[in-house]
């Protein structure tokens, strides 16, 4: 069963071609152990939610966009398998200071229940 990685970030809307240069850069990383896609999203219409929404979840701030991104994997040991090798891998140093406040964003694992496509 396929495994999802999901990110949730607030990225200053300047930094736009940052976070895209670093997201094809993670991408070439992810790819080698093992990840079968990875889908990038810049926000088009997100709006304000009443009791929740994704701005409040990342606690954006005035000029940040939000970003949905997702990492498909086999299944769940292959996702574990990838972000270990990741952790170890020297070339995670290379990215330096990510173009967005890790400390917001919100990630999660998630195993695919239902998978339509056209």
């Amino acid at each position: 069963m396929t495994c999802v990685n999901s990110f949730v970030i607030a990225v200053p809307e300047g930094g736009k071609q940052a976070y895209i240069d670093t997201a094809e850069k993670f991408w070439a990383l992810v790819k080698e152990f093992g990840a079968l896609g990875q889908v990038e999203c810049w926000e088009a219409d997100v709006k304000d939610g009443h009791t929740t929404d994704f701005r409040m979840a990342t606690k954006a701030k005035p000029g940040e966009k939000i970003v949905f991104s997702w990492i498909t994997w086999p299944d769940k040991a292959a996702a574990d398998r990838g972000e270990k090798r990741m952790m170890e891998d020297p070339r995670m140093e290379e990215f330096g200071e990510m173009p967005f406040d890790g400390k917001r964003m919100i990630y999660g694992g998630f195993e695919t229940i239902v998978d339509k496509r056209a």
